[in-house]
């Protein structure tokens, strides 16, 4: 008879039947569709060599996993992509943590605060953005910011805060006029902190760390940071002292805002940074092998595609020169003096241009430059936001042009139905392959936490 492997014997076992991890590392690259990843794996390929080299995404991709939601749209949301990620619920577009009826599903740090264990969430973007949202607070709307910070202070389980550890974005929700409510956890035995300086004295759990009024600069824009890999590193170490162990949501937020954009170089940039701190959670798991390290997406954004226009190439070396976001490029040429921008555009993008198409960029930039210059920004609640918005055309214009000669494509500027990647590693990774659904991988990931 032939005998068969531990890794099959254990693929066979229902999961109620097997030993739960100590630990769960829950990964989410919002708006990680499956293209996102083969394009990090050219833009790292080391040109030295015949063969092109597998990153860390490729080592632990498993399978793939579908995303409609609870609605007629097929197209997913980042609220009901992370409900039905956090609960093994689907909803409607625009629900965080709830039904239609607007009736609260429970979540996954809710369940495992309940069972004793450690929980944390930790973004790139503002904390009370609709992933991270999903897993702690319970709203009708995404949109409501405010209400959604108020009830990460609010929502107990039995009397207790569902996250013990919050990093990321989002001091303009937390520390309000009308509700100071980083006091309000500093006073209920938080460590607080809303600088970087103030993170690296952070050493215990309870702890929340706001890190950028709204979500963090693009990686693009600031390279030698890597805020998600530093706050990974911390939050794994200091959740690691639970007794019981601990259930953490770690989200790469930025890839989809660059999906949204239809920026490639930001797009690959946040890769960069989320592959890092996948790292370093791979590394975390070698170490504590009662890990188990599940990494997924809550949908595909923008409709990437490597190749255009009908031409059978994909210029990554074009995209590697970048060295700024769409609307940080355009903010630098519309301060830049006229006979300088040529200049500026060179050493940022790298990229040559034709005379008709500099003519055409050009004219655009001299038309932006006065009124960027008249602008009073000081009344400005968001002044990123409010430049983003400002030089959008002179941004749109210039990503086209490195789209074009890097012959990247896009189908659009929001989300897609497209399946997404499924990774994991270590305690019983093996149960998460193949094709599935993603409340399946929710399912799975709770049947561990509920058991005592």
């Amino acid at each position: 008879m032939k005998k068969l492997s531990l890794a099959v014997l254990a693929a066979l076992l229902p999961v109620s039947a097997m030993a739960a991890p100590k630990n769960i590392i829950y990964m989410i690259g919002d708006g990680m569709g499956p293209a996102y990843l083969s394009a990090y794996r050219y833009y790292m390929d080391d040109p030295t060599t015949k063969a092109v080299e597998a990153t860390i995404f490729d080592e632990l991709w498993v399978g793939v996993a579908t995303t409609y939601p609870d609605d007629d749209t097929i197209v997913t949301d980042s609220a009901a992509g992370a409900t039905a990620l956090s609960t093994r619920h689907k909803s409607y577009n625009g629900a965080i943590a709830v039904d239609h009826d607007h009736k609260k599903l429970t979540t996954m740090l809710e369940i495992a605060k309940h069972q004793g264990k450690a929980t944390g969430i930790v973004a790139t973007a503002q904390i009370n953005h609709a992933t991270p949202a999903a897993f702690v607070a319970h709203n009708k709307t995404r949109k409501a910011y405010d209400e959604i910070a108020n009830d990460y202070f609010d929502n107990k389980v039995d009397g207790k805060f569902v996250a013990d550890l919050m990093f990321g974005g989002g001091t303009s929700y937390f520390e309000r006029k009308d509700r100071h409510l980083a006091n309000q956890f500093k006073q209920a035995g938080y460590q607080y902190a809303n600088s970087w300086q103030d993170f690296n004295k952070i050493k215990s759990i309870p702890a929340l760390a706001l890190l950028a009024p709204v979500g963090f600069p693009s990686t693009l824009d600031n390279p030698v940071q890597q805020p998600l890999v530093q706050m990974t590193e911390k939050a794994l170490k200091l959740l690691s002292s639970a007794d019981k162990g601990f259930v953490v949501m770690i989200e790469g937020s930025q890839i989809d805002w660059c999906g949204h954009a239809n920026d490639v170089a930001c797009a690959m940039a946040e890769m960069h940074d989320f592959g890092n701190a996948i790292k370093a959670a791979k590394a975390f798991v070698d170490a504590n092998p009662d890990t188990l390290l599940v990494i997924t997406a809550d949908h595909e954004t923008g409709g990437l595609s490597l190749g255009a226009n009908g031409i059978y190439a994909w210029n990554r070396d074009v995209i590697k020169a970048v060295k700024q976001t769409g609307p940080v490029l355009a903010k630098s040429l519309v301060k830049a003096k006229a006979a300088e921008q040529k200049q500026v555009w060179l050493a940022q993008t790298g990229l040559k241009l034709t005379d008709s198409e500099w003519q055409a960029l050009s004219q655009q930039i001299n038309q932006l430059a006065p009124v960027y210059a008249a602008k009073d920004w000081s009344k400005e609640t968001d002044v990123l936001e409010a430049e983003a918005d400002l030089l959008e055309p002179l941004a749109k214009q210039a990503k086209k042009l490195i789209d074009k000669y890097s012959n990247t494509g896009w189908t659009s500027g929001a989300h897609t139905a497209i399946d997404v990647p499924v990774l994991a590693y270590g305690k019983d990774a093996q149960l998460f392959a193949g094709f599935q659904d993603n409340t399946a991988i929710a399912s799975k990931l709770l049947n561990f936490i509920e058991k005592k």
